[in-house]
Order: C-alpha cells, then structure tokens, then sequence
C-alpha cells in the first residue's frame, strides 16, 4: 500500500469516543466518575465487553494465569512476535473514565480503523488488559504486569488479599478469569502506552502530545519519630518531647528535597498518623509516608542520601530516636529512543504540537521496558486531574493520541 494512503489513515474518534463513554457506564458513579474494582463483578463485566468488541473486530483471544488479556489482530507473518499496546481497565474507587481504560480502547480502535480500510500489517497486533494495575484493591500494583514481567511470581499475586480477605487467586478463579497461558510466555515484539497525562505540564504549555522519554524512578518509605506523651497543660515547652514537632521539621524537608533536586525531582508526604491523636496530649510517636521521585535512579539515590543528613542532623538537634525504612521502590525507566522517535515522529507527521513529559506516575509499560522496546504516548487531561471522578478530557485530544498511536504502531508492524 502507498504510504500516501497511510500518510492519510486516521482513527474514527467518535466510535472512539463512545467505547470509552459506554464501558464507563459498568460502574458508573453519581459524580459522573467509574468504580470499578480489580477482579470484582464489575470488573468481570468490563473485560466481558471489552472481549466482545475485540471478537467483533475478528481478533483472537489469549488470556494467562494472573487475569492478563492479549486480543490478537493477525499479521502477515504470524511468526513474528506482535506489535502490542494497552493498559489497564480496573479503577480507583473514586476513578475516572479515562485513566487505563483509553488505553485499551484507543488500541481497540487502531484494529477497528486498519479493518475498516482493509489494511494488513507483517507482524500481529495485539491489545493487552493488565489485571489490578491501579493496587486499590490488592497489592503489590501493577500486578498483572509485573507477574508477566517476573517482577514477582504469580504465586506471591495469587496470595495477596483485599481488605475482606479475598484472594486474588479465588476472585480471579471467581469471575472466571484464570487463564491456561504461563504468564510471561506471552511475545511481545515492541509495546506502546497511550495514556492521560494524569498531570497539568500538556494543558499549562497547551500541547497536545506528550513524548514520554521515560517514567521517574519511585522510592517510598515510612519514618517513624518517637518522643513521650504528656499532658498538654502542666509540661513546659522546654521539656517536652514533641514528637510532632520534630515530624513537621521533616516534613517540610521532603518538600525541600525536591526543591534541590529539579527539574524532576518530587516529594511528597500523604499519611501521616499521630499517637495518641489527642487533643490535649503531647504526641509520642509519628509516623509518616516518604514518596521520593525522580528522572534517574541516581538522582532518586542523592535524595535519598539528601533525606538521610536530614534525619541525622534533626535527630542530633531534637534527641529523639527517628527510624527511616524503605516500604517499596521502583527503578527509573528510560523508554526505547527508537519507539520514544516513534511517537514523535508520528506526532510531528500528523501536526499535533508535541513535547518530552517525563512520567511521573507508573505505568504497566515499566514492566515491559524490561522485555521489550517500550514507549508512551500522553494526552493532557482537565487541570491536571486523575484519579478522581471528575477526571476528563477532550475528545479531539483523545483522537489525537490514538492517531499518534496507530502511526508509531504501523511503523513497528510494517504495512504489507
């Protein structure tokens, strides 16, 4: 086929569109927003339709041991392995329609847009579905992927519980989900993301395409400071052994880690929990959630050691006994350059303005960084909001970057 024609080849974004507004109806909240829970009856009823259209679409359906769904567009040389996007449909409890789900439904349409022309590719193209990318229900996140990728085994996933103490293997066996593929044994030739920004840089700089050049590395801990209750009244302000006090001190240092430590470098304190949590008593013990972020596992390891000096140096002047413990971390990953061109490429043909945005939240594309070339597409979304049920975006951007998508994606394929 001419590349003229290809040149041309652009997505139905309304059918686009109205995927996303009808899968957003199955746990659909009164805010306008979706809950719609890993593994859950509604969850089941999510990747049922999804499946459906996939089947409608005269693709082939592969699903492995953790819940994970590869649809599956025949190529040319079926001996090749696919040229895969996707992301994930699970939802926060109070979650949008757009966060994983466009994911999904924008590769659905790249499928949908090369039948409707009559387009074949060399290699496959595969849409995949990750089980419990969001973590809201069951931990570790990223589950489904990270099993595929033998981040952790499927056994440890299998364990894991929700808040009721639902297994992950008996709500997956449940909703009938349990695949017979090993997971990991699945091929993927290159994987590409297409995502909502989940951040305000694409709508502050009024761009349309976000160039992911990778995803910040993560490191998250608990600090623990621990001083002596007593009553608020009667113990002068020179003898007490504020725990809270000491707390705030590092609190605001988090802060000012990131500070020195830009353009990327992020931190962030969520949780905090103070005992005894009274109103007349002097806090004995604090403790409080780290999140360090940013572009390079070396730069993540200096604000680390940054936090660290911090505590030592508080600790010295206050007296009182503080213990930094490391909860979970996550690698920086730097995209494949030839997708990361890819995207832009595709971008720059179509005219769409474009621009590097780092990631700063995690994606099942990390998983795949390690497996195979990887890269990501962003979209702005309405103030920079997600996770929320007001969560939003513009249809003409939401078109955008499935346009983006199906050109980085013929370009991996090859058009026959």
């Amino acid at each position: 086929m001419a590349n003229e024609t290809i040149d041309k080849l652009r997505v139905n974004g309304e059918r686009l569109w109205q995927s996303l507004m009808e899968l957003a109806e199955i746990g659909a909240t009164p805010k306008g927003g979706v809950c719609r829970l890993a593994l859950t009856d509604l969850d089941k009823l999510g990747r049922d339709l999804v499946i459906k259209w996939a089947k409608e679409a005269g693709m082939t359906v592969t699903v492995d041991k953790i819940g994970n769904g590869f649809l599956r567009r025949a190529g040319k040389n079926n001996d090749l392995p696919p040229i895969v996007t996707g992301s994930h449909i699970d939802t926060q409890p109070t979650g949008g329609k757009f966060d994983g789900n466009y994911g999904v439904l924008a590769g659905l349409e790249v499928v949908r847009t090369l039948n409707d022309h009559g387009i074949q590719t060399e290699a496959p193209i595969e849409v995949a579905f990750w089980t419990n990318e969001e973590g809201s229900r069951f931990v570790p996140v990223m589950m489904g992927s990270g099993v595929f990728a033998k981040a952790f085994s499927l056994e440890t996933a299998y364990a894991a519980t929700d808040a009721d103490g639902h297994s992950v293997q008996a709500e997956l066996e449940r909703i009938g989900y349990v695949g017979d593929e090993e997971p990991g044994d699945h091929p993927i030739g290159a994987y590409f993301e297409t995502h909502i920004e989940q951040g305000p840089v694409l709508e502050d700089n009024d761009v349309v395409i976000g160039v992911v050049p990778g995803v910040l590395g993560i490191r998250w801990y608990d600090c623990t400071v621990t001083g002596m209750e007593a009553h608020a009244g009667p113990t002068p302000m020179a003898l007490r052994k504020d725990a809270m006090q000491v707390a705030a001190k590092l609190i605001q240092e988090v802060v000012a880690i990131a500070h020195r430590h830009e353009p990327h470098g992020r931190g962030t304190v969520g949780n905090v929990s103070v005992h005894p949590n009274s109103r007349n008593v002097i806090p004995g013990q604090v403790k409080f959630s780290v999140d360090l972020r940013n572009s390079t596992n070396e730069l993540v390891d200096a604000m680390d050691a940054d936090l660290r000096n911090v505590i030592a140096n508080v600790q010295r002047d206050s007296g009182l006994p503080i213990e930094l413990e490391v909860v979970s971390e996550y690698a920086a990953t730097p995209f494949h350059e030839e997708c990361v061109t890819a995207v832009q490429g595709a971008a720059e043909k179509l005219g769409y303005s474009n621009m590097p945005v780092v990631s700063g939240a995690g994606h099942d594309a990390i998983y795949m960084a390690r497996l195979a070339p990887a890269g990501m597409i962003f979209i702005p979304c309405k103030d920079g909001i997600s996770h929320n049920e007001i969560e939003d975006a513009k249809p003409e951007h939401i078109t955008a970057g499935c346009n983006v998508l199906l050109h980085a994606m013929l370009e991996r394929a090859a058009v026959v």
